[in-house]
């Protein structure tokens, strides 16, 4: 700009004196100066983020918050209870950070209730419930506590919290870990919170994101979050496709039907099932198998095998070597 005024300035002082039009200089007639974003300096300085945020697995901003515990509190393990869904799965684990990585204490998955007389909707808000139940009733009988600490036996869908009793252990409590699913009003992440609260674990929480929770009248309805706890949600919308188009429910709950599950007992089911939990919650390990396994190749012959064999074929050699000089 600087190097073409003088030019133009020129320009027009002719143009004056021949009584000519002026020259205007437009806006964007010189090329713009235009930089190099990611240049050596860029690449220099760029630091590959960890491989659990790459792989968009881990939120580190989350876990940083949920893992480190307080000073004054040295080594003691800062618990959490892991929750994940899958699309047939639910992997509930009661967890601690160290340097080495997370340990587990305790875990119990959906796909164990059908020990407990649920063989069907594995992975909805009510086997949700149950999951959590069946990892809380695990783990304080793994620590011998499940006598101090019941929790809630009957199922109410009401806001509980379980406190420490005096003269005995304090009630293990730890926090939720809901991954990177998205804690929204009713999601099934908050249905294994409540069966482990209800189990007898201490974690902090309020009703907001319970179903049955009104964000508007900011008011929480219990009987309708107990009716998600014993499925009746579920046996609703069966009686509803039942009357309204029979061909929709046999195709979406063929599975209930083969399994004997109707309306009626689905709440009946889940009753029995949350009694056969506190009853038993220990985790059987399966019984070894005894496999024999089978070779695809030779074993390995041993030093006297081998001499032995050199021996046996020195011999036959010498036999027929006899042989012949005996028929010439």
């Amino acid at each position: 700009m600087a190097v073409l005024a003088p030019q133009i300035l020129r320009e027009s002082q002719q143009c004056l004196e021949t009584s000519e039009h002026i020259p205007v200089l437009h806006r964007f007639s010189a090329p713009g100066f235009v930089k190099v974003i990611k240049n050596k300096s860029y690449f220099k300085r760029y630091q590959v983020k960890f491989r659990r945020r790459r792989e968009g697995k881990t939120d580190y901003f989350a876990r940083k918050r949920l893992v480190i515990q307080d000073k004054n509190k040295y080594n003691t393990p800062k618990y959490r209870i892991i929750v994940r869904f899958s699309n047939r799965d639910i992997c509930c684990q009661i967890a601690y950070a160290k340097i080495e990585g997370d340990q587990i204490v305790c875990a119990a998955y959906s796909h164990e209730l059908p020990k407990y007389g649920i063989t069907v909707g594995l992975t909805n808000y009510a086997a949700a419930y149950c999951t959590g139940l069946l990892l809380a009733r695990r783990l304080l009988n793994k620590f011998g506590l499940d006598q101090v600490y019941e929790g809630l036996v009957e199922v109410t869908g009401d806001e509980f919290n379980v406190e420490s009793v005096d003269g005995q252990p304090g009630a293990f409590t730890c926090y939720l870990d809901a991954g990177l699913a998205r804690t929204t009003t009713g999601n099934k992440v908050f249905g294994v919170l409540k069966g482990a609260v209800d189990g007898g674990l201490a974690i902090p929480h309020s009703v907001k994101r319970f179903p049955g929770y009104d964000a508007e009248s900011k008011e929480f309805n219990a009987e309708l979050h107990r009716k998600h706890i014993m499925g009746m949600n579920v046996s609703d919308y069966m009686s509803y496709l039942m009357e309204e188009d029979e061909d929709a429910y046999k195709k979406q709950f063929s599975r209930f039907i083969k399994n004997g599950v109707t309306p009626d007992t689905v709440e009946e089911m889940y009753k029995k099932a949350h009694a056969a939990i506190r009853a038993n919650p220990v985790h059987e390990k399966k019984p070894k198998k005894d496999v024999k396994k089978k070779r695809w190749n030779r074993a390995k012959l041993s030093l006297a095998q081998r001499k032995d064999r050199v021996a046996q074929k020195k011999a036959s050699f010498l036999r027929a070597q006899e042989q012949e000089e005996g028929d010439g």
